[in-house]
């Protein structure tokens, strides 16, 4: 039965991504780093495609990633930058409001939870490895590094939310998709506006 599950859920995946999770086109950029309210968690029954499953199952991982990168970067010397480590304290909060909403949507849709992606190099998801290197990394290169990991995983997950909104079939989830989207855009340009972030950001 799990091999049937994921074998769906990395169909839809595909079936996601053909009909818009690798887009790229520039995404408006808000004025404010704050995150549109969260969605609250469905008190009754929704019902999931396998888009829908697979984009869960992907923002799970990604978020935990980013969150494993945010504790990390906690052990560090607090001044190495002071305004990055006060976005990363704000993420960490609407991150976890994430994770909350994205498994009570799995139990309201009856889906159990399954990490398909451990050990993939996806686009954007926070690997071991990467931490590694992090860890590995001088205390000077710290910021620019990880908030390069940072920014790729908000970039993607902007790229992600449009492909649900674009292929996915729970009206639920793609409100709440709508929503992780507008949060992160805020976020992408408060951390190429903040104070030392360079003059310059690849896009």
């Amino acid at each position: 039965m799990v091999g049937v599950v994921v074998t769906v859920v990395a169909t839809a995946l595909a079936v996601g991504l053909t009909n818009g999770w690798g887009r790229t086109e520039p995404a408006p950029v808000a004025s404010s780093a704050t995150s549109p309210p969260a969605a609250a968690v469905p008190t009754v029954p929704v019902v999931l495609s396998g888009t829908d499953d697979a984009f869960i199952q992907l923002l799970i991982p990604m978020n935990e990633g980013a969150l494993a990168l945010i504790d990390q970067l906690g052990t560090r010397p607090a001044d190495a930058d002071p305004s990055l480590r006060a976005l990363l304290g704000e993420l960490r909060t609407a991150h976890q409001a994430e994770l909350r909403d994205l498994r009570g949507l799995l139990a309201a849709g009856n889906v159990p939870e399954l990490n398909i992606h451990e050990g993939h190099q996806m686009p954007g998801m926070v690997t071991e490895a990467s931490l590694a290197e992090l860890r590995a990394a001088p205390d000077v290169e710290v910021p620019s590094r990880a908030a390069a990991l940072i920014r790729a995983h908000l970039a993607q997950t902007v790229v992600l939310c449009r492909g649900e909104q674009t292929a996915g079939g729970s009206p639920e989830l793609k409100a709440f998709a709508s929503r992780i989207q507008q949060a992160r855009i805020a976020e992408l340009s408060a951390l190429d506006n903040r104070l030392g972030a360079p003059t310059a950001t690849s896009q």
